[in-house]
């Protein structure tokens, strides 16, 4: 059991920030902040702010600070990086002013960047212990957008900022065995990481008893993909997929859930192929409690990543939360994923592969009885990395870092 309260019986004070919109920005933030609320901490999340947004709400236990900083990333490195340091500076203040008051026992800094874990600076020299959360690997990110080129001047740098967080924290949380690892090699202390993976919240996704593949969809046969659209995660592939499929399944539709960047190119493409009709877009952004109705709508989730030195080592949660749903998942094979499914739990195609992409999209139309086996083999990855158990390491994590 979490002991949550320190020597004079008061609750400990937890402090995330994150260059994100919240609660729907990141869903990992919200489920870690929601776990220590559970366990009696009171949080406190800073984060960026929408237009329309005030500026201070509480959400379900948790108090929001909102920054006057929006995101402009269609702007070019230059301008992200602007609106970093801009984010990382107000955050500063926000969170040394909430400090004098509240006396956060730890402060917790979600990436991407790695260096808002400064913003503690000045609480962390009067006794609070800083964790940076890792969600993507900063060094990988960049490297696949020079072809992988590690030795770049810009990746190198990168790197530098990593090792200079990492050692500046208290405690570093990656997301993969795959993550550890590589901080590992490059030089973080193994006893320093954690690992908090990003499964499925098992509140909101979840078996239901009477579930029956396929999920009866008026005689449609519907795909699914839900998540950021960027070109990276491949689902103009899936798009593309569909248009060579659409001849021999008529009835085959793909619902494509969430918004980013790629978005609109991505229904002019749909258009440009002749299949606008069979593709659903939903409005920009589902709150993470509205998504499990419409994914058992559908018959089968689609993760279609590219394979670059950022995706490879990417173990994405929206394929977690079908596998929590009971829904089969066709995906990319790559390192990361093949690390903790196999074979029989997905039905898997080459990343990058139009072909094998929809080769695999007619054999899970034309073989119902293979659905019903991949979704009781994925069974075996709920059990073992279930959200529950997850999530009660992460308490545990930051009991012991405020006890210490």
């Amino acid at each position: 059991m979490s002991n949550q309260n320190n020597e004079r019986g008061e609750k400990y004070h937890h402090c995330m920030v994150v260059h994100a919109y919240y609660p729907l920005g990141e869903t990992r933030v919200e489920r870690e902040a929601l776990a220590l609320i559970d366990h009696g901490y009171k949080v406190d999340v800073i984060c960026l702010k929408r237009s329309d947004e005030p500026s201070t709400e509480i959400i379900n236990g948790v108090e929001i600070y909102r920054l006057p900083v929006s995101r402009h990333k269609k702007s070019g490195r230059f301008i992200q990086l602007l609106e970093y340091l801009a984010f990382l500076f107000l955050a500063a203040i926000q969170v040394t002013s909430l400090y004098a008051k509240k006396r956060y026992g730890t402060i917790q800094a979600h990436n991407l960047p790695d260096f808002l874990v400064f913003s503690a600076l000045v609480p962390k020299i009067f006794g609070a212990r800083v964790i940076l959360d890792i969600h993507d690997m900063m060094p990988d990110f960049y490297a696949a957008s020079v072809d992988g080129d590690f030795s770049s001047f810009p990746v190198k740098l990168i790197v530098w900022e990593e090792k200079l967080s990492c050692r500046f924290a208290d405690h570093v949380i990656c997301v993969t065995e795959n993550a550890c690892q590589a901080l590992i090699g490059r030089g973080v202390p193994a006893e320093k990481i954690s690992i908090v993976m990003n499964v499925a919240d098992s509140k909101i996704f979840f078996r239901l008893p009477d579930t029956v593949y396929p999920g009866g969809n008026n005689g449609k046969f519907r795909l699914v993909y839900h998540g950021t659209m960027t070109e990276r995660y491949g689902v103009d592939l899936l798009v593309k997929a569909i248009a060579r499929v659409h001849e021999e399944i008529p009835d085959i539709e793909l619902m494509l859930i969430g918004g980013g960047e790629f978005r609109e190119a991505l229904i002019e493409l749909s258009e440009d192929l002749g299949i606008k009709d069979q593709v659903y877009f939903s409005p920009n952004e589902v709150p993470a409690a509205e998504l499990p109705a419409m994914l058992r709508e559908c018959d089968f989730g689609v993760v279609p990543n590219l394979n670059d030195p950022f995706t490879d080592g990417l173990l994405p949660t929206k394929m977690m939360e079908y596998t929590a749903l009971g829904i089969p998942v066709i995906a990319a094979k790559t390192t990361t994923i093949a690390a903790y499914f196999d074979q029989d739990m997905v039905l898997f195609f080459e990343p990058g592969n139009l072909e094998d992409l929809s080769a695999k999209i007619i054999k899970s139309h034309d073989n119902p009885q293979l659905g019903r086996e991949l979704i009781r083999e994925s069974e075996k990855f709920n059990l073992k990395y279930s959200w529950e158990m997850v999530a009660a390491g992460y308490v545990d994590l930051v009991d012991r870092l405020n006890q210490g």
